[in-house]
C-alpha cells in the first residue's frame, strides 16, 4: 500500500479528473441526464475527499473510492451506450474511471 502521502496525491488526481469530466460535462450539449447526474455527483464526492483525509482513515477512504467507483462505472456504461457525445466527454469519463481504478488498488 501507497504512504499517506502518495494517497494524498492521488486524491487530488482523482479531484482534477473529476473537474475536467466536470468542465466537460458543462460544455456538452446533449449530454443525457443519467450521465449529467453521475458527474455532479462525483464532482461532489470529490469535495468531499479532503475531509476524508483530515484526520487521515483509510477505511472511510477505501469506503468513499468504493462509492466513487460505482459512479465511475455507470458514467462509463452511459458512455458507452451513447455514441453521440464527444472524444472529448468520453476521454474525460474515461480518465475519471482509470484514475478511481488505480486508487483503488493502490489502496489495497
Amino acid at each position: 500500500m501507497l504512504q499517506e502521502y502518495e494517497i494524498r496525491q492521488r486524491i487530488n488526481r482523482v479531484g482534477r479528473a473529476i473537474g475536467e469530466a466536470a468542465q466537460a460535462c458543462s460544455a456538452e450539449r446533449n449530454l443525457p441526464g443519467e450521465l449529467r447526474d453521475c458527474i455532479h455527483k462525483l464532482d461532489r464526492h470529490a469535495d468531499s475527499a479532503q475531509q476524508v483525509l483530515e484526520p487521515y482513515d483509510v477505511t472511510r477512504l477505501r469506503k468513499m473510492v468504493d462509492e466513487l467507483e460505482v459512479l465511475g462505472d455507470r458514467a462509463q456504461r452511459v458512455c458507452r451506450n451513447m455514441p453521440t457525445l464527444t472524444a472529448q466527454m468520453r476521454s474525460a469519463v474515461q480518465h475519471v474511471h482509470d484514475e478511481l481504478a488505480e486508487l483503488k488498488h493502490d489502496l489495497r
